[in-house]
């Protein structure tokens, strides 16, 4: 078997708390053929140098602003000599064999990008929310995963350890190939933060590629590391993100889609007023308006990007429900109900 070598990014910003706390799970990874590089983001609270004196034999890039997550992890790719890149959070703690379980793994030539399991770090037997056991999308755009729909977490016995093909893999622990990673140009930096890892997928699926959960691979995410969930800013984000994301990446029917997305949003809005969160409120209001100034560049990506595509189908990956009305008329809480 190939060992393949692996380039591990970490951005970081101002997190020396949990650079202390998870990087040392990362450098106990037992595997012939890793490096882990550290992006600073401008951190002020000697991330840098606590690195550089704790383990010296990791790359330090320090960049003299921060670049966010999809703009830090882009700047670091050129220092890395991997075959596979892997981002990963500053909040994630690693089992000493994972990296061992994705090489298995990508001795699939046709697999691209991949992730482990995701589980919680504070409730260890439960996943975490951010990317759980692998991600899906409705025929809306609404993203959820196996483990995790909408703010319903799984307990994880075990129900979800069949590797199985994903639309999206989890920016938490994000595994790509290098070579597509930059023949992809790379993570959008319009993105900033959140999303820009569906993006990147859905981008890489046009073009015919494949993207698995790989749950024999373990690692446990603490989460809201760079923006808590209830941050008006993490809010505005998503809405953002998700209908930048909806423009640049929909096949047909791509006005109605987001017509009706802008329509939910507006009731998702009022629902969040109506609780006494007029900041959130805010926040998805303001998401719309920056919205409708990036159209057009982002219908240019759009353009750019139909020129790559592939004839193979990966819509059996995009499920024909509209996942808010299982969720909250029906009642699914739960993937395997779905």
């Amino acid at each position: 078997m190939h060992k393949k070598s692996f380039s591990i990014i970490i951005v970081t910003w101002n997190a020396l708390h949990h650079l202390k706390r998870f990087l040392p799970t990362v450098a106990e990874t037992e595997y012939e053929s890793f490096e882990i590089i550290i992006a600073d983001n401008a951190s002020s609270d000697g991330s840098a140098e606590w690195i550089k004196e704790n383990y010296p034999a990791m790359k330090v890039v320090s960049y003299n602003k921060n670049h966010g997550y999809a703009g830090g992890n882009n700047k670091a790719v050129k220092y890395a000599s991997g075959e596979i890149l892997i981002f990963l959070n500053n909040d994630v703690r690693t089992e000493k064999n994972w990296l061992d379980k994705l090489n298995n793994a990508f001795q699939d030539n046709e697999l691209s990008i991949a992730q482990p399991k995701i589980l919680s770090v504070e409730q260890p037997e439960y996943f975490e929310y951010a990317g759980a056991a692998g991600g899906y999308i409705d025929w809306l755009g609404y993203p959820y995963c196996r483990g995790r729909i909408f703010n319903t977490i799984e307990k994880d016995n075990g129900q979800y350890n069949e590797e199985m093909e994903i639309f999206w893999a989890s920016g938490a622990a994000f595994a790509i190939k290098k070579d597509l990673f930059l023949e992809c140009g790379g993570f959008d930096e319009d993105f900033e933060f959140h999303m820009e890892e569906i993006d990147l997928c859905w981008r890489c699926l046009k073009m015919g590629k494949k993207i698995v959960a790989v749950p024999d691979s373990v690692v446990h995410h603490l989460g809201g590391g760079s923006l808590p969930k209830s941050s008006p800013r993490k809010v505005f984000y998503n809405y953002r993100n998700s209908l930048l994301m909806l423009l640049k990446n929909l096949d047909n029917y791509v006005i109605p889609k987001i017509f009706f997305r802008l329509i939910l949003d507006g009731i998702s809005g009022i629902r969040l007023l109506l609780q006494g969160k007029p900041a959130e409120t805010f926040a998805i209001i303001h998401s719309h308006f920056t919205f409708y100034g990036m159209v057009s560049s982002t219908l240019r990506k759009r353009r750019d990007a139909d020129h790559g595509k592939s004839k193979k189908n990966f819509h059996h990956l995009v499920s024909n429900r509209l996942i808010i009305v299982d969720y909250f008329l029906k009642g699914k809480k739960h993937f395997s109900e779905l």
